[in-house]
């Protein structure tokens, strides 16, 4: 049925619930899968006249955020690994991260994506689903919506 899955992540407590029901979900249906972090492209500091000494170089911006988002799919591998599954993980840039989910899923070849939700409505929904809801709306491609109930 699906062959290969996406898994974004954020790093957050929700996010890690949902990277490890993913695993389980791939393991069951003997799936691979490929978990993503997607970090905001860099902001140039336009808006003042002098750049302080310790503003990053774009470069420097972009090998810190591999590195937050390395650990940030640490729990992924190590679940996948647990799990006898195949894994691939990797760090994308972008400025609206459903985009570059729906972006990497196709480039990935991906099947399936499973992503978390608080599994709020209403006004909590606009503000805590709206990743999930733009993927919703922008992909091709069945999105599995994993809920996590918040106390």
């Amino acid at each position: 049925m699906y062959t290969k899955i996406l898994l974004p992540t954020d790093g957050s407590e929700l996010a890690n619930a949902t990277i490890y029901a993913g695993i389980e979900f791939a393991k069951q249906i003997n799936a691979k899968v490929v978990a993503v972090f997607v970090a905001s492209n860099y902001q140039y500091p336009i808006y003042i006249d002098i750049i302080p000494p310790n503003t990053p170089t774009e470069e420097e911006y972009q090998a810190a955020m591999r590195n937050f988002g390395q650990t940030y799919l640490e729990p992924a591998k190590e679940a996948a690994k647990q799990a006898g599954i195949a894994f691939e993980s990797i760090v994308q840039f972008h400025d609206s991260p459903a985009k570059e989910i729906v972006h990497t899923a196709k480039l990935y070849g991906c099947d399936l994506i499973f992503m978390g939700s608080h599994g709020r409505s209403g006004v909590g929904n606009l503000l805590l689903g709206s990743t999930t809801t733009k993927v919703l709306s922008l992909c091709c491609i069945p999105v599995l919506v994993h809920r996590t109930k918040v106390h």
